[in-house]
């Protein structure tokens, strides 16, 4: 599988990022950079194509541009994040999309929706009822994708959904029986262990914080790229929030 990686570089006010279950920690924004840059090799070398929204320094958590479209095959579902600071990110967003020739629609007021609550696997679209994505986000997205069948998930102590829960490409959700309510998950060994990218075949992207999750998964046969994403991490980020792929 190829396609389109959509990215954002991250800016001087990274460290001001939103953090609501973490204790707030100290961001180097240098190292935060070079860490983005190379979580975008990784993506280039599995074959993704990066296509940068344009720069946001005004907007601390600009670079999490998971939380502002969601995407259905051509189709992209531009959010209203359950946070209003965040909102002016979807705009630039919403450019791209349009210059990449998708068909756009929008989540309206009152509705909110993240894209970090939404979780993509065949037919099936899972999605958080969190404090950023509400009930009535959650009717939108579905009058919205009337050929996938949406699941409300219940979930506790988690910023987003794909913070606790994320799907292998054999389709096996990977995640913490103890934040999400869902059948026959496959437990990581390791918090961040549960936040996986598929990039297409056997192919998933790991945070290099998640080793032994690493080496589970390798066992099963998966192709596992590590990438240190720590700067990050501080902030409540994982390696889902930094990028919307879209397949060709």
């Amino acid at each position: 599988m190829s396609g389109i990686a959509l990215v954002r570089k991250p800016g001087p006010r990274l460290a001001e990022g939103i953090v609501t279950h973490i204790e707030r920690e100290p961001v180097d924004c240098e190292r935060a950079a070079a860490q983005h840059d190379a979580y975008v090799r990784a993506l280039a070398g599995a074959g993704w194509r990066p296509v940068y929204v344009p720069p946001a320094d005004d907007l601390p958590d600009g670079p999490f541009v998971e939380d502002t479209v969601v995407v259905s095959r051509r189709l992209a579902v531009l959010t209203r994040p359950g946070a209003p600071e965040r909102r002016p990110e979807v705009e630039s967003v919403a450019e791209v999309v349009r210059e990449l020739g998708m068909r756009s629609v929008r989540i309206a007021p009152p509705g909110t929706l993240d894209g970090g609550d939404v979780l993509q696997t065949g037919p099936t679209v899972y999605v958080g009822r969190s404090a950023r994505t509400s009930a009535e986000g959650i009717t939108q997205l579905t009058a919205l994708l009337p050929e996938r069948r949406v699941v409300p998930v219940v979930m506790s102590g988690v910023l987003h959904l794909k913070s606790a829960v994320t799907a292998l490409p054999d389709g096996t959700l990977i995640g913490d029986p103890r934040r999400v309510d869902l059948p026959g998950l496959l437990v990581p060994e390791e918090e961040s262990g549960a936040h996986v990218v598929p990039l297409g075949g056997d192919r998933v992207l790991l945070a290099a914080s998640a080793p032994q999750t690493a080496a589970m998964l390798e066992k099963r046969g998966f192709i596992v790229t590590k990438v240190d994403i720590s700067e990050y991490e501080r902030i409540e980020g994982c390696v889902t929030c930094l990028s919307v792929l879209i397949a060709d």
